[in-house]
């Protein structure tokens, strides 16, 4: 896989982070995204291997910022074989205990972010890898959009969505070479679920799994990453759930 351009969203912790690191160890060339935490991204970008990485910053809610990002990568790196839709929010938006403009605001800015973002992403990049040999799209959702977020529903519905999104994609795509794949995780911990995992709810977090564990970025980015570069074509369209069999779907 080696000498790939890469796009990794949401790059400066976490999954994304992860994933970064684990390309850049198999010889892919890194563009490092985050929105506003440029520290964070400067120390995974410190943290790969290799050479020719970059960051680059945009909010993915912005369609015109997507377009602006996806040239900048695409100059600055020389091409772009495989994009990571990674970048995501959540945030409670319970129906018993907020008023309708929360409502509101909470829909618009997780499908923002969630959805379109990843939408646009995809047309951009899509474009580009039409035009340049094809190229691999790699989508990270939940099983939040199987087994339902009652406290999140924007959350649920927006990776929903991104399956969709995805599959769409591959059947689309295909003819030009670019294969399309999904990612689905369950709680994964990372230093925004930290607190949560450290609470009253940690141990029964847990125990959804058989493991007795919730997943650790690594576990995901290795699927991210083997969907992204060695993954055989066939697979497009997949959907991979990666819960430690926490949510069993049909």
């Amino acid at each position: 896989m080696s000498d790939r351009v890469v796009l990794v969203t949401g790059a400066s912790r976490g999954i994304g982070r992860a994933a970064a690191r684990l390309f850049a160890a198999g010889g892919c060339r890194v563009a490092v995204h985050y929105r506003q935490d440029a520290g964070a991204a400067e120390e995974t970008l410190a943290s790969l291997v290799g050479d020719g990485h970059c960051t680059v910053a945009c909010d993915v809610s912005d369609a015109q910022a997507v377009a602006q990002l996806v040239e900048e990568v695409t100059a600055r790196m020389g091409g772009l074989d495989v994009l990571v839709n990674n970048a995501g929010v959540g945030e409670h938006h319970i129906v018993e205990d907020i008023a309708y403009p929360q409502w509101q605001a909470a829909w618009q800015k997780i499908l923002a972010t969630n959805l379109l973002g990843p939408a646009n992403l995809s047309f951009c990049a899509a474009k580009y890898m039409m035009a340049n040999g094809g190229g691999r799209i790699v989508n990270v959702s939940s099983r939040g959009a199987f087994r339902g977020e009652p406290k999140q529903p924007a959350y649920g519905a927006s990776k929903a969505g991104l399956n969709a999104l995805g599959q769409s994609l591959a059947q689309a795509l295909a003819p030009h070479g670019i294969f399309v794949f999904t990612v689905a995780p369950g709680f994964v911990e990372t230093d925004l679920a930290a607190a949560r995992l450290a609470g009253p709810d940690g141990d029964d977090i847990r125990a959804q799994s058989p493991l007795n564990r919730v997943a650790q970025p690594d576990d995901v980015a290795r699927t991210v990453v083997f969907l992204g570069t060695e993954a055989p074509e066939f697979l497009t369209g997949c959907i991979v759930d990666v819960n430690g069999a926490s949510y069993l779907r049909s």
